[in-house]
């Protein structure tokens, strides 16, 4: 393999030169000459935009520092694709960007650096995504770590064949610190990875029926979060299916540990999460079905000029879940501002649905959840709106997801799902709550559930 070394492009590891240049000439020469490897070693090297292309390995030497320049004017305005969310234009810019290139990597034992402290700059509301890839296939980031984007970490849009091994993720201080996105990419295999952030840290997502997402392998991972740990939909224009989550720890997410939500009218199926463990997560399990409705357009995809019919959502298997609370669950989590993200009676299980269009052939199998409690049922409002299922001159609070802030039962609110199959679920508080610990209504049980409070 042919190895070019960023120095001998005229790069300088002093932190303060933009060697975006240098370096981006040192990706193209390898590019040019059938592929091979690039390498930063020995410093710290400031750099603007890049752009990756076919067959080259980006090799983040121990040694080295990638760092993303503070000055927003160094970020390509062009030819770098934009943010796919409606009303986050200041997510546009990038600081490594790929398009329709393929069998390419970032791997390393070295550091990229996000320099989230920069912005937004004077005069600039723009806050660079780290990594976005559109149309790529066969890409591999490996042990490398990222640090302190300024937004999100890495979106892979419209692609296919993904590998993240023995990565570390760390993102504070700033909102959208989102780990891994994915938006109509297939056949992601996600292992050994260590994600800390400011929003979702895993998160996969359909703004196209011309891109289904399928074939999702996260695996031996630990994720937390003042936000979500993994989210599924949302933007659900197309097919998400064929999931499975394994073999991973939760530890303090203030949001939602696993969160699928069908919302604009796709199809959700077939999602299997088994042996994982979560402490401290105010609501562990959250579902939703249904069409939902942002103040200023129609959903949350740029793609959307209306609202579809409701989608579906259906076979779904949660086992072997245990789940703990410390006595820091007793408090209320903020995220940036005066934001609350968590608190007591915010907590517990959450499945609903648009009345008309239940969740179907729902699995809650071996789950131990050891709850904070503690609520009053003088805390907690009589009425409990439901989802909404057609938008007319709509209630921004009865149809967002997200609200109310608290539930109508301590441990399991599950509403409008047809087959339920709930076997060996354990639930037990540590401190008295004066709400009833499970509520059905609109369920169909397949078999007699085997549901205990102790």
């Amino acid at each position: 393999m042919t190895t070019h070394d960023v120095r001998d492009y005229g790069a300088v590891a002093d932190g303060v030169t933009n060697n975006a240049k240098a370096i981006q000439a040192a990706i193209d020469d390898c590019a040019a000459n059938g592929g091979g490897m690039v390498t930063l070693a020995g410093g710290t090297y400031m750099s603007g935009t890049l752009w990756m292309k076919s067959n080259v390995t980006l090799n983040i030497d121990v040694t080295a520092i990638l760092l993303a320049s503070p000055n927003i004017e160094d970020y390509s305005a062009e030819h770098v694709h934009h943010q796919r969310y409606r009303n986050e234009t200041n997510l546009d810019r990038c600081f490594i960007y790929a398009e329709d290139a393929h069998d390419f990597a970032v791997i390393g034992h070295g550091e990229i650096n996000g320099s989230n402290k920069a912005f937004p700059n004077e005069g600039s509301i723009y806050r660079p995504m780290m990594f976005r890839m559109l149309r790529c296939n066969h890409v591999r980031l490996e042990g490398i770590k990222m640090v302190d984007s300024s937004s999100w970490t890495c979106a892979l849009l419209d692609s296919e064949y993904f590998w993240a091994h023995g990565i570390d993720i760390h993102n504070s201080g700033k909102p959208n610190g989102d780990g891994l996105d994915f938006d109509g990419t297939s056949h992601v295999y996600i292992s050994d990875c260590h994600i800390q952030g400011t929003d979702d840290n895993i998160c996969l997502q359909s703004s196209s029926k011309d891109y289904p997402v399928h074939d999702y392998h996260i695996t031996n991972c630990e994720l937390s979060s003042i936000c979500g740990g993994i989210r599924i939909g949302l933007k659900s224009i197309g097919d998400i299916h064929d999931v499975t989550i394994s073999n991973c720890t939760f530890n303090r997410i203030w949001r939602e540990g696993i969160k699928i939500e069908c919302t604009e009218g796709g199809s959700i199926s077939d999602i299997t999460v088994s042996n994982c463990t979560m402490r401290d997560v105010t609501r562990p399990l959250f579902v939703i079905l249904n069409n939902r409705y942002e103040p200023d357009g129609w959903g949350s995809s740029v793609e959307l000029d209306h609202m579809p019919e409701i989608g579906t959502l259906e076979r779904l298997s949660f086992s072997n879940l245990t789940i703990t609370d410390s006595e820091e669950m007793a408090n209320v989590h903020h995220g940036f501002g005066n934001d609350i993200q968590g608190q007591p009676k915010f907590a517990g299980f959450r499945f609903d649905a648009a009345e008309g269009h239940p969740i179907k052939d729902v699995t809650l199998r071996d789950i131990r959840y050891t709850y904070i409690g503690g609520v009053k049922k003088s805390d907690i409002p009589s009425d409990y709106p439901r989802l909404v299922d057609k938008m007319v001159e709509p209630d921004v609070k009865s149809s967002e997801n997200y609200w109310p802030d608290w539930s109508r039962t301590t441990f399991m609110d599950i509403r409008n799902v047809d087959g339920l199959d709930a076997q060996g679920v354990r639930l037990h508080a540590i401190h008295a709550d004066e709400r009833p610990a499970t509520q059905f209504d609109g369920t169909r049980f397949v078999t007699k559930p085997d549901i205990v409070v102790a």
